[in-house]
């Protein structure tokens, strides 16, 4: 959509305080009106713009091994994450912690991507056996994602084979899994 398109370039462009409808309309070509009707204010176009831009179905998960389907997601989370615009994160970022109406949008948002990108895949893995912490998808939706951004914001570098690889066996891993009790040989 021309809108949700335009909205982003801008937001990339000259950040989120700069950004306005009015400008979103001279990019766009669409009426402030047309608009306004279809988004409250800037937060809620700021958010239809990200939810458009994002909108992605994780990988439904094709084995029965556990340790399989985590490297699928993880890889499919890595690609996506890796596509994004630094500039478009960093706008973002910023402008959450000046504006509690789009930081409370875009939580809204990352509570409906952890869930689509969790549910199905730790259900499987209950459904086959898999002995997972209570917490199993807050502590994906919280752990993954913040690695990944680390490894391609800060550190630079591609989330090739070898580090989803790491970060399922080394970290997912080990922190999905319920612990054995006391005394019981893991």
């Amino acid at each position: 959509m021309v809108i949700l398109d335009a909205t982003l370039s801008l937001l990339t462009e000259v950040g989120y305080e700069r950004l306005s409808i009015e400008a979103v309309a001279g990019r766009s070509g669409a009426a402030k009106t047309t608009i306004y009707r279809r988004h409250r204010d800037k937060a809620a176009l700021v958010a239809a713009a990200v939810e458009h831009r994002s909108h992605s179905t994780p990988p439904e998960p094709t084995a029965d091994d556990f340790r399989e389907n985590l490297i699928q997601l993880v890889s499919w989370l890595a690609q996506r994450i890796s596509e994004q615009d630094i500039g478009l994160l960093g706008a973002l970022f910023a402008a959450m912690r000046g504006d509690p109406r789009l930081a409370e949008e875009m939580r809204r948002i990352r509570r409906q991507d952890a869930a689509a990108m969790t549910d199905e895949p730790l259900r499987k893995a209950i459904r086959v056996g898999e002995d997972l912490t209570p917490q199993a998808a807050e502590l994906f939706a919280e752990v993954a994602p913040a690695i990944i951004m680390r490894r391609v914001v800060i550190v630079g570098e591609p989330c090739d084979e070898r580090f989803v690889e790491h970060l399922v066996d080394d970290i997912l891993l080990p922190l999905l899994h319920r612990p054995a009790p006391k005394g019981t040989p893991s």
